[in-house]
């Protein structure tokens, strides 16, 4: 029995809200981070001069943690880690990273899933790059050490309540998806999942021997209202910045926590977002339609459960979750004026291919162009790698879960190989 393993999520007190207003320098006094959508690279377009700009910007130096993980975890970080070299090299951004173990790696060296080191540097850090953590050599660990034990931890501890996975189709991957062209080309959605309430944190969390071989299992499905308001915001915030329109997933049907989630969606809608569309729709109906008609979406909001499922069936909308990154955000310190925040490839730590250098990093690459738009106000950036990685694809190389005859397939380091080049290209 694990009764320690998910603490109840802190409740903060409801009138801490997360808001996404407006766009200004992120000088360390900035109250709200300023969101843009998530946009699809155009094909060949070579990004704003934002070299000769940031010559002449007094440059900050922002902190990372990267945390590799199991898997193909260190393989996609490796080039994450080129791309940092080369922004660093190139005097376009100045960063400053440690590495440290969470997962299986860290439970082999410290018996526990992220060590209390390791906290106290993502607790410190500007942003925590994530990988992946899991595989089957730690199936018979125990519950409250297992690797996934170690990113629990950490988007509790940071207090990561909102987790933004955008669903973008590059046009020359339209033909990659599990769906035909005409479905998915033009591809634009964002699921935003609440992250720190819901059945992954609420108490009880139990195994209860019955007796006479019998045992019960017991998870907690628990929503306050202002953790539903806060994310609400998130989700109505972005969604001005983008088509305007949100869709808010639950099971109201068979849950009571459905119900709450939207009465208070539809109070928050009238009393502070009537110009934004918002529609309801019950999460395995959502999930039909996400492979029936996607784009009939913009902004998907939903539980911590529910928002894993369905932006794992969204991956394979783009033809491979190797492409999907997240961004993971919590409020801001009132003391220092900063965001605590992780980014993440959504795709696991895939044990079957690691080791073998075929594993795709685009994910991992694009949630490090999500770290420079959401922690560190580089939108110009962002866009940069953003457009990098789609050239690649319009030049037609693909790594081999998105491969397709007429195209040339790369392995993970030539993948990265190809962004570089690309980068260099842009930087004349």
């Amino acid at each position: 029995m694990c009764d320690t393993l998910a603490p109840a999520v802190p409740r903060r007190h409801p009138g801490s809200q997360f808001s996404l207003d407006t766009a200004i320098e992120w000088d360390g006094a900035s109250r709200y981070l300023s969101v843009l959508p998530f946009r699809r690279p155009a094909a060949r377009e070579r990004p704003p001069e934002i070299l000769q700009k940031t010559e002449r910007r007094a440059m900050a130096t922002h902190h990372l943690l990267l945390l590799p993980g199991d898997g193909i975890g260190p393989e996609v970080m490796a080039e994450v880690r080129r791309v940092i070299d080369w922004f660093n090299q190139r005097g376009v951004a100045s960063f400053e990273w440690e590495e440290d173990l969470v997962g299986g790696s860290a439970y082999d060296v410290h018996g526990q899933a992220i060590s209390e080191d390791a906290m106290k540097k993502a607790l410190a850090a500007d942003a925590v790059i994530f990988g992946a953590v899991g595989g089957p050599k730690w199936d018979k660990v125990p519950y409250e050490v297992r690797p996934e034990a170690g990113l629990l931890r950490l988007r509790k501890d940071l207090e990561l309540f909102a987790n933004l996975r955008p669903a973008i189709v590059y046009p020359a991957l339209a033909d990659s998806s599990s769906l035909k062209r005409e479905l998915v080309e033009g591809l634009d959605i964002l699921i935003l999942r609440e992250l720190t309430g819901g059945v992954y944190f609420g108490e009880p969390k139990q195994i209860i021997d019955l007796g006479n071989g019998q045992k019960r299992a017991v998870d907690t499905q628990i929503y306050d209202t202002f953790e539903i308001e806060r994310i609400g915001r998130v989700a109505f915030d972005l969604a001005r910045k983008r088509r305007n329109k949100v869709t808010s997933m639950e099971k109201r049907n068979v849950m009571v926590s459905g119900v709450l989630w939207n009465e208070v969606m539809d109070a928050l809608h009238k009393r502070e977002f009537a110009d934004v569309e918002l529609q309801h729709m019950l999460a395995d109906a959502g999930g039909m339609q996400l492979v029936r008609a996607p784009k009939q979406f913009d902004v998907i909001v939903t539980d911590n459960l529910f928002g894993d499922m369905l932006s794992d069936v969204a991956a394979m909308l783009t033809g491979s979750l190797g492409m999907l990154p997240s961004a993971s955000l919590g409020p801001v310190d009132d003391k220092t004026g900063r965001r605590r925040a992780m980014y993440e490839p959504v795709h696991g730590a895939a044990p079957d291919i690691a080791g073998q250098g075929v594993a795709n990093p685009v994910a991992m690459l694009a949630s490090f162009a999500m770290a420079l738009r959401y922690s560190f106000n580089l939108g110009a950036e962002a866009d940069m790698l953003e457009k990098a990685i789609g050239n690649v694809f319009d030049r037609g190389y693909r790594t081999a879960d998105v491969w397709t005859e007429g195209t040339e397939k790369l392995g993970t380091v030539a993948m990265g190989d190809a962004v570089i080049t690309e980068l260099d290209a842009f930087a004349g």
